[in-house]
């Protein structure tokens, strides 16, 4: 038997158990924390793609193929989210949905289509 003390008391769990709770953090807590953090990494990761192309309304050197397959991939994560019920999937995915969706869409407009959406986003950038 071990004794715990922060407390105050004997405990009656093993090392591991102790090793999975540090200052009040539980692992579920730690778990839960390092999956919103990832998702906020993930989903910001896309924006500063987005306003580079609304700025310079370039995306000569975006690959259409990988754009696709992303979209695909957070439309699939976002539907996994939905039948899971899981929130942070939902949320996450649905904005990198959007994001990644944005990206595609401005890779595959005709140029003047593309200066008229970047127009409407940001009338300062063309000039």
């Amino acid at each position: 038997m071990q004794y715990d003390f922060y407390r105050n008391r004997p405990s009656h769990t093993s090392a591991a158990a102790d090793a999975r709770e540090f200052h009040g953090l539980t692992s579920g807590t730690i778990v839960t924390f390092i999956g919103y953090a990832a998702a906020l990494c993930s989903t910001a990761s896309f924006t500063p793609q987005a306003w580079k192309i609304i700025k310079s309304r370039n995306t000569a050197d975006l690959s259409a193929g990988m754009y696709a397959l992303t979209v695909c991939g957070f439309a699939l994560w976002l539907a996994f989210g939905v039948l899971q019920g899981q929130w942070p999937l939902i949320i996450a995915n649905f904005i990198c949905l959007v994001l990644s969706g944005f990206i595609l869409l401005m890779k595959l407009l005709s140029r003047p289509q593309k200066d008229a959406v970047a127009d409407m986003l940001d009338p300062d950038a063309g000039d």
